[in-house]
């Protein structure tokens, strides 16, 4: 029993030849000429003991052996190209989608994926800042990272870490006062308001609520007003006021020293950050790893914010 196969070459002339029915057409494809073909062919009849083809003068057609022979055989190659394929792609770098929030991304996610990166460099990250509402199989999207409320269906959801609320300002204000800024100077000191937790939660907590709590008369309707977290913080960072920023996303502010914690009370806001991809994701080791590398880093900004 003959166990040794025809050389390769000599495989896929037979294929090309047999799906063109043409030793000249098959020739054109492979760039050798029609006696190489014909060759080829003949060496593979010589092996087989058979006749592939029905040879006349005008034509060929494949004979049955020739036929089931082709069949196996184009089979043949189809698993091939499917290895190689397979191969191909276990070489490039896993792929990971994280969608977020810009205000998150920017200031809590971009400062560390640096070190994810170093970490796992077998991981190709993407990150898409956005607030809308996300479709995780039409968009690709592996991770999402959301704040406030979370529709559940369908979704793993894990909460993050709470959002607090306390007064920020720059250093240099305090040092332009010349002493410690206390509850009081808030009177004379522009207030910046973050209403990006009002556009999650109506009742959440801003500069009324918490001067009221701190038992403080101000008049909390002036001072500069912005929609998006990042912007309210960038504006106490260049000195414009006093921000009752997010504790969470001005934490790399507060660490350099951009931003100082004049006073509280901080005051938590009861709503969270969560980490949500969908069920069939959540045990893909891509994901699990950027999960255990995320909540590592969440509990030591924790740990670091005292």
């Amino acid at each position: 029993m003959k166990h040794r196969l025809p050389p390769l070459n000599a495989l896929r002339a037979f294929e090309a030849a047999a799906r063109h029915l043409s030793f000249k057409k098959a020739a054109e494809e492979l760039f050798v000429t029609p006696a190489a073909v014909s060759h080829q062919i003949r060496s593979i009849e010589e092996y087989l003991g058979v006749e592939l083809f029905c040879r006349s003068n005008r034509a060929i057609e494949l004979s049955e052996h020739g036929k089931r022979c082709f069949e196996e055989v184009t089979l043949g190659f189809a698993h091939l190209t499917r290895a190689m394929t397979w191969v191909d792609k276990s070489r490039e770098p896993e792929r990971l989608v994280i969608t977020a929030g810009p205000a998150f991304t920017s200031k809590w996610l971009v400062p560390r994926l640096s070190k994810f990166a170093e970490l796992h460099p077998d991981i190709k990250t993407r990150v898409s800042a956005s607030l809308s509402r996300c479709d995780f199989a039409k968009e690709g999207i592996d991770v999402a990272i959301r704040f406030g409320r979370i529709d559940a269906i369908g979704l793993h959801i894990e909460r993050l870490i709470e959002e607090s609320v306390v007064p920020m300002c720059s250093p240099s204000l305090i040092e332009a006062l010349g002493r410690p800024l206390t509850v009081g100077d808030l009177e004379h000191m522009p207030l910046i308001h973050d209403e990006s937790l009002r556009m999650v939660d109506s009742g959440a907590m801003g500069w009324p609520e918490w001067l009221t709590l701190a038992g403080v008369n101000v008049d909390a309707t002036r001072g500069l007003f912005f929609n998006h977290a990042d912007h309210a913080i960038q504006a106490a960072v260049e000195g414009s006021g006093v921000v009752l920023g997010r504790r969470v996303l001005a934490a790399p502010d507060v660490r350099a020293g951009r931003l100082a914690i004049p006073f509280g009370p901080e005051i938590p806001t009861g709503l969270h950050f969560h980490f949500v991809c969908t069920q069939d994701k959540a045990d893909t080791s891509t994901v699990k790893t950027f999960r255990d590398w995320l909540f590592d880093e969440v509990r030591e900004g924790v740990r670091s914010l005292g």
